[in-house]
């Protein structure tokens, strides 16, 4: 079994009487993609900054009291040796834009306590590892935003830390990026299992197609806890057949079918509608009735429900 990296139990943080984080519970083990999923105001980025020891969690909540662990030691009370396991890519870029890509993961170096014999080539090797060792003297104010997240992540890598907190890595770059960064994440962690020293990340992402990609997938809606577990098992808990309609008119074909079978089981997905239906009879039905009402239907296709369609049923369908 693999090492717990990070442990958390009735994690709770309020901000007055809103309530961030209600009672969240969670374990990374070590060579482990863990996802955060959810929309803004969600409680990832508290979650996050809570775990690294940025924010102070709520104690003594209701008479239960909350733990947060990093390979074992108290964030609370081993501060430090905690911290010195964590690499943390905020949300917002936070490096120093008037300075070059290679003096700022020098600087990171240094301040994580690197020899000055050992800086430069970790440096070189992370730089590499993410694309940048051919843009080591350009001012970090002057890369795109891709380049900027991928400049985080080689800071937040250069101590080899043990534990990765993400928060919202690819939020507001383009596709191909994203699609870069989680290579690059899926490559960290292989690499580093091949090396025996498993690494723990920690995902935060509001793109459900993207989370799909860790391991296991926890869904968070106003602070708590929607459902969690790997893919195969959050589809499996999905209580409906899934079809998804092309009409000539979605907008009044989803008026018409929300009043026969409720609003929460007919949504927009793009130029598409998707149906959480009882079967497919009931569907054939429905189309009938779209169509005698003169909107041209396509024929319904079953398809598989994606996180997207998991995280609606959560919020509507438990009411």
């Amino acid at each position: 079994m693999m090492e717990t990296m990070i442990l958390a139990h009735h994690l709770n943080k309020s901000y007055g009487d809103t309530r961030a984080v209600v009672d969240l519970n969670l374990r990374v083990s070590a060579g482990e993609i863990y996802g955060l999923v959810g929309p803004d105001g969600a409680g990832k980025t508290t979650t996050m900054r809570t775990l690294c020891g940025a924010l102070q969690i709520d104690q003594d909540r209701e008479g239960v009291e909350s733990e947060i662990r990093i390979a074992g030691y108290d964030i609370l009370r081993q501060t430090e040796q905690a911290r010195a396991l964590i690499g943390y890519l905020p949300q917002r870029f936070s490096l120093y834009e008037e300075l070059t890509v290679m003096e700022n993961i020098r600087f990171f170096a240094e301040v994580r306590g690197l020899p000055s014999a050992h800086w430069k080539p970790r440096c070189m090797q992370i730089l590499e590892f993410v694309g940048l060792d051919q843009f080591t003297g350009r001012r970090a104010g002057f890369l795109s935003g891709g380049m900027k997240q991928k400049l985080g992540l080689a800071a937040a890598l250069v101590h080899r830390p043990r534990v990765l907190l993400l928060d919202e890595p690819t939020t507001g770059v383009d596709p191909v990026t994203r699609q870069d960064f989680w290579q690059l994440i899926i490559s960290l962690v292989a690499n580093n299992n091949n090396q025996g020293n498993g690494v723990a990340v920690l995902v935060s992402t509001p793109y459900m197609d993207e989370a799909e990609r860790a391991g296991q997938i926890m869904m968070l809606h106003k602070g708590t806890i929607l459902a969690r577990g790997d893919l195969d098992e959050l589809k499996a808990k999905y209580p409906h057949s899934l079809f998804e309609m092309i009409c000539d008119d979605n907008r009044r074909a989803r008026d018409i079918l929300a009043k026969r079978v409720g609003s929460d089981r007919v949504v927009f997905f793009g130029d598409k509608l998707h149906l959480a239906l009882e079967g497919e009879k009931e569907g054939h039905e429905l189309k009938k009735v779209l169509e005698n009402s003169g909107i041209a239907v396509n024929p319904l296709r079953p398809i598989s429900p994606g996180l997207e369609d998991l995280f609606i049923r959560e919020i509507y369908f438990e009411k």
